[in-house]
Parts: structure tokens; sequence; C-alpha cells
């Protein structure tokens, strides 16, 4: 049984042996951590390993991040958009569906 060499904010490191000797367990691993895990190779980092959920929801993050801040931008630069005109473009949008 492979075990996890985790502390909460540290980066899971495993070698690749972990991978071919124990797959089974090391695919557990990835999917019960939202943590990419580091594969290394002859002792050198080699790669970066994570479920797909974890991926998918790491993207997202990132991809409402960067709204947040082009949000910010346009907030600073005084381009705004009067509340009404928004809930009339999300009604529009919700009445073409």
């Amino acid at each position: 049984m492979m075990k996890n060499n985790s502390l909460p904010g540290i980066l899971t490191v495993k070698p690749s042996s972990a991978i071919r000797a124990d797959y089974k367990n090391f695919s557990n691993m990835c999917h019960s951590t939202q943590d990419p895990i580091l594969i290394t190779n002859n002792g050198e980092n080699d790669l970066v390993v994570m479920s797909h959920e974890a991926f998918c929801r790491r993207e997202a993050w990132f991809k409402l991040q960067s709204k947040l801040v082009e949000s910010d931008r346009n907030m600073d630069e005084g381009q705004l958009t009067d509340h009404r005109e928004v809930f009339e473009r999300l009604q529009e949008r919700i009445n073409h569906e």
C-alpha cells in the first residue's frame, strides 16, 4: 500500500515507480486530493499529475479569476453597465434559449 507523503499545503511528491508498482492506489490518491502530485524520475522533477475532476475545477477557477481581473479593470476605467441593462440582456438570453 502506498503512503501519502503529504502535509496540508505541501506538494505531494512520488517517484515514477509508484505509478508502475501500484497504479490503482496511485489513481485513488489522485482522486482523493484536489492538489497536483509531483512525479519524479531518477530523483528529478518530471511530471505533475492530478485527477481530471480536479483539473477541470482548477481550470474553471483560473477562468473565473481572469474574468474578475477584467471586471476590476473595467471598473477602474469607468466602463460600467447599468444594472437594469444587465438584467435586460439576461432576460433576452433566457427568452432565446
